[in-house]
């Protein structure tokens, strides 16, 4: 554990898709006519750009002890 923050439960997860990198810019190359450079920002797909995915809640009603 790193940080201040103790970990809980309630600790959204990064997305293992971009690792927490959810938006990027692409160039498409070359400038326009003003000298810019052209991007495009595009987002992952599996956070919809937001870096985390929800917490997992499990159902502890189904889980057997086995003594």
């Amino acid at each position: 554990m790193t940080g201040t923050t103790p970990a809980t439960i309630n600790n959204p997860r990064i997305c293992p898709d971009c690792d927490g990198f959810a938006s990027v810019k692409v160039t498409l190359g070359g400038r326009d006519r003003h000298g810019h450079l052209r991007t495009v920002t595009t987002y992952c797909r599996a956070c919809h750009g937001t870096g985390t995915l929800p917490v997992r809640h499990f159902r502890t009603a189904d889980w057997e002890v086995a003594a």
